[in-house]
């Protein structure tokens, strides 16, 4: 298992790898968002009584904040393994697939993704779970009317949509390069993988923007 940690190749798989399994809680997490436009009961009830404080919830929450920190980590180390083999061609490649502008500043994107993490964090995260687990006072239990205040700011709202376009880009090119990593790269496949990253990155930042627009304009809760 050392080459996962001393190889190159071995650091690629597990970024890889962290990312993809990142891909997937945000196709569930955009999914629960978008129960908010539709009916505040039932996302009451998951973010409370199925997502809350439980301890399915709590192992979940490691396991994806696990995940998290060893794809900054992996990517942090990666960005300065390349910036070193190539000092001032760094941007530089050998391989015949054409360099986009979001492969050049993934990290870049990266970074100011993770600055947007902290702050959605603070606004729910903590507001919801954290202090429940911790049995601290104000723990909110109404989590869709928290989401519709948090919202309710025009400042949020463009905040989030700027990080929704940031995470697109990294995503676009994320998505194909992972799978390119863990070995499907031949050239017919890779061809429909680009595609598919293009759907699944725009099904999961658009569905994020169109709660965020939702839940400020009033257009949400539209059941029950």
């Amino acid at each position: 298992m050392n080459w996962l940690i001393k190889s190159s190749i071995g650091r690629k798989f597990v970024q890889s790898i962290s990312g993809l399994f990142m891909i997937l809680f945000l196709l569930f997490h955009v999914s629960m968002n978008l129960v908010l436009i539709f009916n505040y009961e039932t996302y009451d009830f998951l973010a409370n009584e199925v997502l809350g404080a439980n301890w399915w919830a709590i192992v979940g929450t490691g396991v994806i904040a696990l995940g998290f920190v060893v794809h900054t980590i992996y990517a942090i180390w990666l960005t300065l393994q390349n910036r070193k083999a190539r000092g001032k061609d760094r941007y530089a490649s050998s391989s015949k697939t054409d360099t986009t502008w979001s492969s050049q500043n993934m990290f870049v994107l990266g970074l100011f993704i993770l600055l947007f993490l902290l702050l959605h964090l603070y606004q729910f995260w903590y507001e919801m779970q954290f202090k429940e687990l911790l049995m601290i006072e104000g723990a909110r239990h109404d989590s869709a009317t928290l989401v519709k205040e948090v919202f309710s700011q025009v400042w949020v709202v463009i905040v989030y949509i700027a990080a929704f376009v940031a995470l697109w880009f990294h995503l676009t090119h994320g998505f194909w390069s992972a799978l390119h990593t863990v070995g499907w790269n031949n050239t017919i496949w890779m061809k429909r993988i680009k595609v598919l990253g293009n759907v699944v990155s725009t099904a999961i930042c658009l569905g994020f923007i169109v709660v965020a627009l939702a839940m400020h304009f009033g257009f949400s809760n539209l059941v029950g």
